[in-house]
């Protein structure tokens, strides 16, 4: 799947200034002619940050900019685009970042230019077109595995990254700051949601290891180099990359990883080639997660809480400002309930001490 197929127009009230826009690319060097066409296309895979697909002058770029009203924490261009600037120079799998704009003037807010990556993005929509195999599948989660776990051993001080977090006390952190995110954002109360706050206040691991982490690892965020799937061309979405512990990172992969065992609206509302035949449980890929990267994984049940529960607050926070207006894309309308559901399974997983097999 090329990036074409999985754009549309763009949405309405989501428009950007086309002729601000080409004369920054001018000054950018990126474009040789104010005059020449430009054809903007929106991508609609994604909940948070908006990214358009823009073709001028035989060339295709990909920008991407913070939502309409959204806050600024969680959606800061310049961080993600100096994440891609700098590990691109030591991790191949990365898209190549052109430049950043900070003048409010040019489009309304902060974005920034990177590279188009060719190749294939495998959506629940494109994983059922494509009719993927078992044993594709079987290939498709080795492959995700091994670029997750080589992420994890990127050397991100030669990459210049050494200052873009501070991994001691981040799991603490991580736990306050989402506890605080969810009751920001809270519309209705959910009990499970409270509970689950309070037991991974108590029971967070003190002693971790860090590395760089990306924090929204799943198939949908990757971008296969072809159907052979042994290859990833790149990693997208670097907006809540940072340093921390990894296997936080492996919670957030695993909160996204839907089976069929898995609540009925969860599989309707958060659909995922995770849950077609062939990939592995979410136990077994921890196992493989561990043989790989030759860590020990103690408190798994703390970090597929975690992971379900971040989902959570991203869902909830999106529901929020639909709910307030701030955006009127209809595939928000019951996000809540997602929130809910996710809540709900993590208390449920934290009772029986499984990440599998919770209903």
């Amino acid at each position: 799947m090329s990036h074409k197929e999985l754009t549309r127009a763009v949405r309405k009230g989501e428009e950007i200034h086309e002729e601000n826009l080409k004369r920054f690319l001018r000054q950018a060097g990126l474009l040789d002619d104010e005059n020449s066409e430009l054809v903007v296309r929106q991508f609609y895979n994604g909940y948070s940050n908006l990214t358009y697909l823009l073709k001028i002058e035989q060339k295709e770029y990909v920008l991407r900019r913070p939502p309409f009203s959204a806050p600024k924490r969680g959606h800061d261009m310049g961080r993600e685009f100096k994440v891609l600037y700098h590990l691109n120079k030591v991790f191949s799998k990365t898209p190549r970042a052109y430049v950043h704009c900070e003048d409010l003037d040019v489009l309304g807010a902060t974005f920034y230019i990177m590279t188009k990556v060719e190749g294939i993005i495998l959506t629940a929509g494109e994983a059922k077109e494509r009719k993927i195999s078992p044993p594709e599948f079987r290939t498709i989660a080795n492959t995700w595995l091994d670029t997750f776990v080589e992420l994890h051993q990127v050397d991100y001080k030669t990459a210049g990254l050494e200052t873009l977090g501070r991994p001691e006390g981040y799991v603490e952190r991580q736990v306050i700051n989402w506890g605080k995110q969810y009751l920001a954002a809270a519309t209705e109360e959910v009990p499970s949601a409270r509970k689950v706050m309070a037991w991974m206040e108590e029971r967070q691991p003190r002693q971790y290891q860090y590395s760089l982490i990306h924090n929204d690892y799943k198939y949908d965020n990757i971008v296969f180099e072809n159907n052979q799937w042994t290859r990833v061309a790149a990693i997208l979405d670097w907006e809540m990359c940072t340093l921390g512990d990894p296997l936080m990172d492996l919670g957030t992969s695993l909160g996204y990883w839907t089976t069929l065992d898995d609540a009925d609206f969860m599989r309707h509302m958060l659909p995922s080639p995770t849950m077609m035949q062939g990939n592995p449980s979410r136990t077994e890929m921890v196992q493989q997660y561990a043989v790989k990267s030759g860590r020990e994984i103690d408190n798994l049940t703390f970090y597929f809480a975690y992971g379900l529960f971040k989902v959570a607050v991203i869902a909830q926070q999106i529901y929020y400002r639909f709910k307030h207006g701030h955006t009127t894309d209809p595939r928000f309308a019951q996000l809540n309930r997602v929130s809910a559901v996710c809540c709900d399974t993590a208390w449920q997983a934290i009772q029986k001490n499984r990440i599998d097999g919770l209903y």
